[in-house]
């Protein structure tokens, strides 16, 4: 039923969105998908890393043959394409079998394999589904917020020490080699989060049954809730809002070379198709989310969670994409909605629900103070900076603390009662 209620809440979402990209003249994200059966997808990893969700379901042979499959159908469609000079992309193939199995769940499988199946075609269709959200919420916030609000976060910035100014001048100084691993590990995002979630899915084939809590679940919550404050809270970036590609709505050109002057903030107009998508950084909370669910991991996966967070926090500053308030907004974001997560799958408690009141407090008090008391933070940075460090690593420490005491009970609860001195040894049964 939960699945079922899920489904449903999913579809409304999708089809509103489908309404609201229409009145905008945009195709919603069932069109976009829809297409991608036939015509060449905007993004062939996403899909095949979706698929690779799905085969955790899997046995091994299947799992060739799915992958077999894909390939066989992405060569078609790529000798087809080269005949005609369409567009050249992967990805059909395995958007075609993720989908046929769907069909084989419902045709050919019954009871336990069946919902089994359909949970793994669900989980890929729903980071697919994700992924199409996130653009079309992206043109919406570009087309109903005429007016962003970068001013506040560039003046607030200044009791950080404006970072994206600083790193932006170090990535420049790295040259080209520098930059195109941040601009790997920046785009490739969706495919380190699939990595550690199939270490995590690795034994749903044999247990027959999803874990509890994963690392998509959190993915997903995020990229649907942190596009509903882009709409409260609209902001384009500094290289668009301070850099030369924000054109002739820039303030100036002024990124990364030289920090934007302390001035009495306002909101300005800009464009009808720069994403307003920078309060709080979804690219910090993804990867600070990925970081969290790699530390059960072996180590190369401890390290590569490590290395992921570290290279996407240099390139959403470094690249101009981010201020240095989103970041720490980013990472409150996410602790919150992992801490609700970790809490509906255990059950919620006293802690778990401190926890949870308390980021969620902590983030709409760090939204507020950009917006009201940026001047007074830009003026008092040595008041400001270390108070807004400090509520950040509030949270980090209260969810540290809260998910330990977790796992200490959950060890707790499995070890065997100890025996008291007095109680007599259990003798063995009289056959």
């Amino acid at each position: 039923m939960l699945w079922v209620a899920v489904s449903v809440v999913g579809l409304g979402f999708l089809i509103a969105l489908e309404i609201a990209a229409r009145r905008f003249g945009e195709p919603g994200p069932i069109t976009d998908q829809a297409r991608e059966v036939i015509f060449a997808p905007k993004s062939g990893t996403v899909l095949y890393v979706s698929m690779a969700l799905m085969m955790v379901v899997l046995t091994w042979r299947q799992r060739f043959i799915a992958v077999g499959a894909a390939i066989g159908i992405d060569v078609s469609f790529w000798i087809v394409r080269w005949t005609v000079d369409a567009e050249m992309m992967f990805g059909n193939g395995a958007l075609w079998v993720t989908l046929a199995c769907a069909v084989i769940a419902v045709t050919r499988r019954t009871g336990p394999d069946r919902v089994l199946l359909l949970k793994g075609v669900g989980l890929a269709l729903l980071l697919v589904a994700g992924r199409k959200t996130g653009y079309t919420w992206l043109q919406i916030t570009s087309k109903t917020r005429p007016m962003v609000l970068d001013q506040y976060v560039a003046t607030a910035d200044h009791a950080l020490g404006n970072p994206s100014w600083l790193v932006g001048r170090i990535v420049e100084a790295t040259g080209t080699v520098g930059a195109h691993v941040l601009e790997y590990v920046y785009i490739q995002l969706p495919v380190a989060a699939v990595v550690v979630a199939l270490y995590q899915l690795r034994n749903v084939a044999v247990e027959r049954r999803f874990p509890g809590h994963h690392l998509v679940r959190t993915f997903l919550v995020i990229g649907l809730l942190g596009p509903g404050i882009y709409m409260v809270f609209p902001v384009v970036g500094p290289i668009f809002a301070y850099g030369a590609d924000g054109g002739h709505w820039a303030v100036a050109n002024l990124w990364p070379d030289t920090p934007p002057p302390v001035s009495t903030p306002h909101p300005m107009p800009f464009d009808e198709f720069t994403p307003r998508n920078c309060m709080p950084s979804l690219h910090t909370a993804w990867a600070t989310a990925i970081f969290i669910h790699s530390r059960k991991g072996p180590r190369i996966l401890r390290f590569a969670g490590t290395f992921w967070l570290i290279a996407t926090l240099g390139a959403t500053l470094g690249f101009g994409y981010h201020y240095g308030a989103d970041i720490g907004a980013g990472v409150v974001f996410t602790l919150t909605i992992e801490a609700a997560l970790r809490s509906v799958d255990r059950g919620w408690d006293r802690p778990g629900t401190q926890l949870v009141v308390y980021g969620a407090a902590v983030f709409a008090a760090l939204l507020a103070t950009y917006r009201y008391l940026s001047k007074e933070m830009a003026d008092h940075p040595w008041v400001f900076g270390p108070l807004l460090i400090l509520a950040m690593t509030s949270v980090v420490y209260g969810y540290v603390r809260t998910t330990r005491g977790w796992e200490r009970k959950a060890v707790s609860a499995h070890l065997p009662e100890p025996r008291h001195e007095s109680q007599p040894e259990p003798q063995p049964e009289l056959v």
